[in-house]
């Protein structure tokens, strides 16, 4: 029987670390390098065609509230504005005529006090779209839930950590408790 009191004991122990470091991960959001450092930038959609929009997303900046990025592809220099909790936005149309490749895309924060680099994928338009679709219906919704993915809103991966560390103490309680009813059936 001392052996279960120990294997529960361990199975809580694990569960409340895991815990512990979930919840300190969704205290402190992070930032690669440290606010202000250097980061990334997240492109919607990351494939694009000549002429489509993309959006950029970006965290980087700590507390700077605009920034610049440049491509090849793009038609000219995106500006990033203030997207709340979120980091900092913008759009950016790609050059009509861009040759298919990946490009890189460089974004300069306010005052100089980061920097963030991503890429974008240019591809050949294979059907004709409408030049303004209009975004509605799974369309438009599509592009809301790649938005959420990519800003962290919503794809939160504490909530996962947490489910999963109570699965796993449920499963050693589980495996505990049928071991010690072996031992007993055995006695």
């Amino acid at each position: 029987m001392r052996s279960l009191s120990l294997t529960f004991c361990a199975a809580t122990a694990a569960a409340a670390a895991m815990s512990l470091s979930a919840c300190a991960a969704q205290a402190h959001p992070q930032h690669p390098n440290g606010p202000g450092g250097s980061g990334t930038v997240t492109v919607t959609p990351s494939r694009a065609a000549p002429g489509g929009e993309v959006e950029l997303w970006t965290d980087a900046c700590g507390k700077a509230t605009s920034a610049r990025g440049t491509s090849e592809a793009f038609s000219s220099e995106a500006r990033f504005t203030e997207a709340g909790k979120k980091g900092l936005h913008a759009t950016a149309r790609i050059r009509p005529g861009t040759a298919p490749d990946t490009y890189d895309i460089r974004v300069t924060c306010e005052g100089g006090h980061g920097r963030a680099t991503g890429t974008v994928t240019v591809v050949h338009r294979t059907h004709p779209s409408p030049a303004a679709p209009v975004r509605a219906g799974g369309g438009g919704t599509a592009t809301l839930a790649a938005r959420q993915a990519a800003t962290g809103q919503d794809g939160s991966t504490v909530p996962y950590a947490v489910a999963g560390t109570a699965l796993g103490a449920v499963a050693v309680g589980a495996f505990a408790l049928r071991g010690a009813r072996r031992r007993r059936v055995r006695g």
